[in-house]
């Protein structure tokens, strides 16, 4: 099965400072139909403007994955832990028994991310955080495990689920073949840039792609694009 969820059709809210689009329910934006899918839970498309940002606000039980696509994001936390994330880096807190962390756009320029939610596979634990670069030349062509609870992914940064976030740069006319270790795995694509097609299926940046119950899928780009995809239980 893949379905496609066009930018247009996701969840909207502009606050001024922040405009954000949902590919789930969030907040304010509830569609019965995308509360989750799988163990993702949230998959929000950011925008936040220079000198701005998300004051601090407790979390607790999820996964939260942040992709930068432009600018940067300064996060600080109640464990201590300060740090700023550049585009194409990623940064995770396993928010566990309860964390509070403010995240601020601290440049000059507007930033973009994605912030991706995971449902953790066991609820508690104490709370983590970290942050890694990731060049983009090094995705050039293949899924690179950006953050993964999957053994053997020992360059990602670790989250606790059963669960994958996956990059890849993808030139023009080139494709990429993925393969989840079973095929009732749900799988969501989203282009950060460019434009890609899964058989007839084709999406443009930010649209997303839900994808289940197939052995393996072959993303064709059809302009350079920049790819994020999670693979979850």
């Amino acid at each position: 099965m893949i379905e496609l969820r066009p930018f247009n059709t996701l969840g909207a809210a502009n606050h001024g400072w922040l405009d954000a689009r949902h590919h789930f329910s969030f907040a304010n934006y509830h569609d019965p139909a995308r509360v989750h899918w799988g163990a993702l839970r949230v998959w929000n498309d950011d925008k936040i403007a220079a000198g701005t940002g998300f004051p601090t606000h407790p979390h607790s039980d999820m996964e939260i994955i942040t992709y930068v696509r432009t600018g940067a994001i300064t996060h600080r936390d109640s464990m201590g832990n300060e740090g700023r994330t550049e585009a194409g880096d990623v940064q995770v807190m396993s928010a566990g028994n309860g964390v509070r962390h403010s995240e601020y756009n601290l440049e000059g320029e507007e930033t973009t991310l994605f912030q991706i939610w995971i449902i953790p596979d066991e609820r508690g634990g104490e709370p983590s955080w970290g942050a890694r670069q990731f060049p983009k030349d090094d995705r050039n062509g293949a899924f690179v495990p950006l953050a993964s609870g999957v053994a053997n992914d020992n360059d990602a940064l670790k989250i606790r689920a059963d669960a994958r976030v996956l990059g890849a740069t993808i030139k023009a006319g080139e494709s990429v073949t993925y393969t989840p270790r079973t095929a009732d795995r749900h799988l969501y694509l989203v282009p950060a840039t460019g434009k890609i097609r899964i058989d007839n299926v084709e999406a443009n940046a930010r649209d997303g792609v839900a994808i289940t119950a197939l052995a393996s899928v072959t993303i064709t780009a059809l302009e350079d694009s920049e790819v994020v995809l999670v693979d979850a239980a």
